[in-house]
């Protein structure tokens, strides 16, 4: 079953194997993962501590964030054991999120795409979303990518506009999902 779980260095295996996935289909850019923070990345298990250590981090307002960054809390989407992809929950909105990221980015690894993870993780991060006191979250989608338009659109989101080749829609977090 698809779940939403902190990053924790205990999965450091299965980690390093989403990762390599991404990389092996040519995706450099891992929607949701936190790991444009790093110009070189370290897929060993003290360099998935490390990663571990900087994610959680973001979501502590204590952190002083650099210009143009907001907090974040990052997840890792699971089913059972394996981490089947990366979730982005953004605490708050930039002029740069509030035209085109949004609060909430994610990427499923390419092996577990149109399996429903996504749908349930976007669900699950509603939730966390409304915890953070965010009453309607902003989610886009590249304006050619249909599945994630459809997730967005399962999910509740309501289509306001498109930004920058961005489908921007808003999900009402007090919504029950069905």
């Amino acid at each position: 079953m698809t779940s939403l779980v902190r990053p924790d260095a205990a999965l450091a295996a299965s980690w390093a194997e989403t990762i390599a996935e991404f990389h092996a289909g040519g995706e450099q850019h891992i929607h949701g993962s936190g790991l444009w923070d790093f110009e070189t990345l370290d897929v060993t298990e003290e360099g998935c501590r490390t990663v571990v250590d900087h994610l959680l981090s973001q979501a502590d307002p204590a952190t002083v964030l650099p210009p143009g960054r907001v907090h974040c809390s990052y997840f890792w989407i699971t089913d059972g054991p394996d981490i089947v992809g990366f979730l982005a929950l953004r605490h708050s909105l930039n002029e740069w999120l509030l035209n085109e990221g949004g609060h909430i980015g994610y990427g499923v690894r390419p092996s577990r795409r149109r399996q429903g993870h996504a749908s349930r993780a976007l669900a699950l991060s509603l939730a966390a979303a409304a915890d953070l006191g965010i009453e309607r979250a902003l989610v886009t989608c590249d304006d050619d990518n249909l599945g994630s338009r459809r997730t967005i659109e399962r999910c509740g989101g309501v289509y306001e506009d498109t930004r920058n080749h961005k489908l921007r829609f808003w999900i009402d977090t007090t919504r029950e999902m069905e």
